[in-house]
């Protein structure tokens, strides 16, 4: 068996540090015992983009933001699918995420951060919701664990009615709020329906080849 080598640590404001690993050519971020994402594991994370970029429909130099990083999957998909008057806007909290992206990582990234489409922020994902007013046609958040996290408590926040009440007001019109989770979550589902989000529940595969775990995404619609 390949050895499964530390490359780096990050600290995370606030929360718990992040270890990144390389097994062979496979990357690992992790959580204490906790894997929070993999190169293996790309599926979900792609669909988020992909899916959010489709229910957004056709608009005219579209503006999305998206938090955080991750290993890149939901950008390079956002890029994929989006036109060259896109805006895509990358909210990222912990900076070593960005400069593993640029370092550790570039074969993974693909030059995506250099996109001329790309806006890099070092900071909370929720800042950048919180002072924004019909800024954004979509916000992408893979953030955490979803709405049951583990990095950092200060993410639950961007999972609250207040939270909620806050990404509606940084939308468009019909615009889309698209989360990422783990695993179902009722309760959050029943708050994005009472913050008056017109929403669909999708269930999709960690793999890109349709195998592995399953992970929810919803998307959201500003109404």
């Amino acid at each position: 068996m390949i050895p499964r080598e530390l490359i780096d640590t990050a600290e995370v404001p606030g929360g718990l540090p992040l270890k990144l690993y390389r097994r062979g050519n496979d990357y690992m971020i992790t959580l204490e015992r906790n894997e929070l994402m993999s190169s293996r594991m790309s599926g979900s994370e792609a669909a988020l983009g992909t899916m959010a970029c489709e229910h957004l429909g056709s608009r005219p130099a579209p503006r999305l933001l998206v938090g955080g990083y991750g290993m890149g999957f939901t950008l390079r998909a956002v890029l994929a699918k989006l036109g060259a008057d896109a805006t895509i806007v990358v909210a990222e909290l912990v900076p070593k995420i960005i400069a593993w992206a640029r370092g550790p990582m570039a074969a993974l990234a693909d030059g995506c951060l250099d996109d001329p489409r790309v806006e890099v922020v070092l900071g909370d994902v929720g800042a950048a919701i919180e002072t924004a007013s019909a800024d954004y046609d979509a916000i992408l958040l893979d953030v955490d664990n979803g709405p049951d996290g583990l990095t950092r408590q200060a993410n639950d926040g961007l999972y609250t009615a207040r939270g909620l009440a806050s990404a509606k007001v940084a939308l468009k019109s019909g615009g889309i709020l698209a989360i990422w989770s783990a695993a179902p979550d009722p309760a959050f589902s029943r708050r994005l329906t009472q913050a008056g989000f017109d929403t669909e529940e999708v269930r999709v595969r960690a793999r890109d080849n349709g195998k592995g775990p399953t992970h929810t995404i919803w998307f959201a619609r500003r109404s």
